[in-house]
């Protein structure tokens, strides 16, 4: 099968990677501090709202790009938009590839601590002091996460190289029902522990006062762009593999709901841990308002040690961890691959151009912990204007038009005149929350809000996204002859519109 022709074996096989590419260590990793550092309850319902007026519209369109030009981003909005907003294209590969240096990082953490339950480090008896020893010690020795980073990156690199059947679907058929079973197991061991329950009150008691808070909005909206893959470019990417009928609506509801029952999970057995180990109910409150990035690690390689068989249980929930970061992992360097190959380069060559890029770029975010948490922040923000671009680009191109390719004959789910007025929204919700945001944090940081070396500032975001901005456009004609001819966007348009 020459490359140009390469698809998906199977509809399973295309969930399967589709899932996997969205519950990835945004749920077990991201989702539980987020949520925690921004209420519990009332971001749930934040993060519910995105999930449908955002996430999965969002995923739709990028699905109907992807398959109607059978291109990566660049080409996809070129051919899908016109050639002055082939920039639009490069800004959401970039955005995707931005977030792919620091998660290899994420990733090797995970693989490092499937290593330490291997070796017994984690004593029953340990405290939250001494994992959280581990965690500073391990995160402050750059030999090692620069190591762990690579392993990462070598890793998913290798799976790429194998191709979509041979390599990404192989993989996810296997990795993500072995990583559901793990995560059942551990919240159901979770939730019989003593006090147990408060993490669950905590998570899920609506404290609807808290709504007025800008930051929860903006970190609910991220969050569902960051989980669920909207915006990163992943299917665009995955859909140019996927047969002529493959059910758009189904796939992307599947895609959403699986994402966000993979979360829930994962939160129902952090949280409960938090408050079952931590030595009193204060502590647990202030570790879960810290938005420490290690809240995870710290506490669950806590949990194991009270339990019965605590290492091997740690290996498989570590191991569990390292797979889901693998999972989203590999679309992140498969959109960077794709986009090489629509310029003519072998796959080959592209995976390992990628991969070799991913690790150099990542080490600054395997080095300081500071840094990391800059990019979590400053892209994860980059994928809501990822999203806007995708809204536009389905305005442009008409969006009864691109709701006629979703209800494709055959389609078991017909979507309605709901998906058109999300899209019409995305520019009103952008503004709102954005510019909500952007007002807040000035006063957050009254002096320093300019400040590009800020992690959290407005002033880092404005700096690297106009770099990014600047560089798409300078390039946004060579990039736009550079890449090869894709679908004929105007095939089977007959459908009517239900």
């Amino acid at each position: 099968m020459s490359q140009k022709n390469e698809q998906w074996g199977s509809r399973w096989g295309f969930i399967m990677a589709a899932v996997g590419m969205a519950i990835g260590t945004g749920n077990i990793w991201r989702f539980p501090r987020v949520a925690a550092a921004n209420g519990g309850g009332p971001f749930i319902i934040a993060w519910t709202i995105a999930l449908f007026v955002w996430a999965i519209p969002l995923l739709m369109g990028e699905m109907v790009m992807g398959r109607k030009t059978g291109l990566g981003t660049i080409g996809a909005f070129r051919d899908f938009v016109g050639k002055k907003y082939t920039w639009m294209g490069t800004w959401i590969a970039v955005v995707c590839l931005g977030i792919m240096f620091y998660y290899s990082v994420v990733m090797g953490w995970c693989v490092k601590y499937f290593t330490l339950a291997v070796s017994g480090e984690f004593k029953p008896g340990m405290d939250t002091v001494a994992t959280k020893a581990i965690w500073d010690t391990f995160t402050t020795t750059p030999s090692q996460t620069i190591l762990f980073h690579f392993i990462s990156m070598l890793v998913a690199g290798f799976i790429i190289y194998k191709g979509v059947t041979g390599g990404i679907e192989k993989a996810s058929k296997i990795m993500i029902p072995t990583l559901f079973a793990l995560l059942i197991i551990a919240v159901v061991r979770t939730l019989t522990l003593p006090g147990a329950t408060q993490g669950l009150e905590y998570l899920f008691s609506p404290k609807l006062y808290m709504l007025k808070d800008y930051n929860i909005w903006l970190q609910a909206f991220a969050q569902a762009a960051w989980s669920t893959g909207a915006g990163w470019g992943f299917i665009i990417t995955y859909a140019v593999y996927t047969k002529k009928k493959e059910d758009i609506g189904g796939n992307c509801l599947i895609m959403g709901f699986g994402d966000n029952l993979g979360a829930l999970i994962a939160g129902m057995t952090v949280l409960p841990a938090i408050y079952a180990l931590s030595p009193t109910q204060q502590f647990a409150e202030q570790a879960l308002a810290s938005n420490n990035t290690g809240i995870t690690f710290i506490y669950l390689a806590q949990l194991f040690t009270q339990l019965p068989a605590g290492n091997i249980l740690a290996a498989v929930f570590f191991g569990a961890m390292a797979i889901a970061a693998l999972s989203s992992l590999l679309p992140m360097i498969e959109v960077g691959v794709r986009n090489l190959m629509d310029m003519g380069m072998d796959r080959q060559k592209a995976t390992i151009i990628i991969s070799v890029f991913g690790f150099i770029l990542g080490i600054p975010s395997a080095y300081s912990l500071n840094f990391l948490d800059n990019q979590d922040w400053v892209w994860g923000v980059g994928l809501l204007l990822s999203g806007l671009f995708v809204a536009f680009a389905m305005m442009k191109y008409g969006l009864e038009r691109a709701r006629a390719v979703i209800n494709l004959d055959g389609a078991d789910f017909k979507i309605g005149k709901w998906w058109s007025n999300c899209v019409r929204l995305f520019p009103v919700l952008f503004t709102i929350i954005v510019g909500w945001w952007i007002w807040q944090s000035i006063t957050w940081y009254p002096d320093n809000w300019w400040d590009p070396f800020e992690i959290f500032s407005v002033g880092t975001i404005i700096v690297q996204f106009a770099i990014l901005i600047v560089v798409a456009l300078v390039t946004n004609s060579w990039l736009a002859k550079k890449v090869g001819k894709g679908r004929d966007i105007t095939e089977g348009e007959s459908s009517t519109i239900s």
